[in-house]
């Protein structure tokens, strides 16, 4: 038998508070002192409060539902990404319902006209198939903010995108492969086709740190991919060592390239860090514990969300364009 739906009623008698003052912190209006504030929030945990999105949207004129539509959730990037929204969304009352498009442009539209959606106050998205024309003639009574690095090339002057600078962070991590001693690294990520600005960025980085260097970029040390996961990190590392490549770094263009790297290295025989030093791009779970260690770049995925998010919430208070978030070095 369904348990009966818990209300702002059952919060204030748990609290001993009036609804109004437990609707004040639902809604995140109004004044309620710190003390009471955390009562009320902890009461709501505990009795599993969630409030009814249709009378807030007939309440406020909002819905207080965002949608973010990402390429897949197959990979532990974007599956850790959708994650975080998730939590930081809930933090400010917020629900996130979240997608996967499979990059194709077909889907990428059905999510920026809301096509099978309920009202939503802010649409997410990751694009892979769009263009600029097809953002350009999106529906305007929805805030849109971009991710990745396509949504990046395609955000023009009418939109917002928010991300790490790409190519700084490329650079900052080869040149971290430099300071450790590595004269010879390697790349793993370079595409030939599909969206490739990710691929290019984080290229151009590399590159640029070893010209700093006064290292020239060698052919022979590139590895190419078709995307970015565990297999093609294998493969392509295999290609470069079948290929007679020598080298002791290693820059694989996101985390689950350099795992599936580790493990043709390994299999290969070679020693890492002894031998071979190897960095990585995102910072995913699996990285944090993967023997051996790789090193990696930590996009800050929660102040990527709560600049999205402040986007939505207040869209003409910053122009429109790309908002730039931190990234760091994570050295293991």
């Amino acid at each position: 038998m369904a348990q009966p739906r818990v209300t702002l009623a059952d919060i204030a008698a748990r609290v001993g508070v009036s609804p109004k003052t437990v609707s004040n912190v639902v809604n995140n209006t109004g004044w309620v002192g710190a003390e009471v504030r955390e009562k009320v929030l902890v009461a709501i945990e505990e009795l599993g409060y969630r409030p009814n999105l249709a009378a807030r949207q007939l309440r406020r004129g909002s819905s207080g539902v965002l949608a973010l539509a990402l390429p897949t959730l197959a990979e532990p990037y974007f599956a850790e990404l959708a994650s975080v929204f998730v939590d930081v969304a809930r933090d400010r009352n917020l629900t996130v319902l979240v997608s996967q498009t499979g990059g194709a442009r077909e889907r990428e539209l059905e999510a920026l006209d809301g096509t099978g959606l309920p009202a939503i106050d802010g649409l997410i998205l990751s694009p892979l198939g769009l263009d600029a024309a097809d953002v350009e003639q999106r529906r305007r009574d929805v805030s849109l903010v971009l991710v990745g690095e396509h949504g990046e090339r395609i955000a023009g002057e009418r939109e917002h995108h928010v991300g790490i600078d790409n190519v700084a962070a490329a650079a900052a991590a080869t040149a971290e492969l430099i300071a450790q001693g590595c004269t010879r690294i390697a790349t793993i990520g370079v595409q030939d086709e599909g969206p490739m600005e990710t691929s290019r960025d984080r290229f151009d980085g590399y590159a640029l740190a070893l010209r700093r260097a006064g290292i020239a970029p060698d052919d022979a040390l590139t590895g190419h991919v078709q995307e970015f996961n565990r297999a093609e990190g294998a493969r392509a590392a295999q290609r470069l060592l079948d290929a007679g490549a020598s080298f002791d770094g290693l820059l694989c263009f996101n985390d689950s390239l350099a795992l599936g790297a580790l493990y043709t290295l390994g299999v290969r025989g070679l020693a890492v860090p002894e031998q071979v030093r190897v960095m990585g791009f995102d910072d995913i779970a699996d990285g944090r514990y993967s023997i051996p260690a790789f090193s990696t770049v930590a996009p800050g995925r929660e102040a990527l969300a709560n600049r999205v998010l402040d986007i939505i919430a207040a869209p003409d208070k910053d122009d429109p364009g790309h908002h730039e978030v931190p990234f760091s070095i994570v050295v293991r």
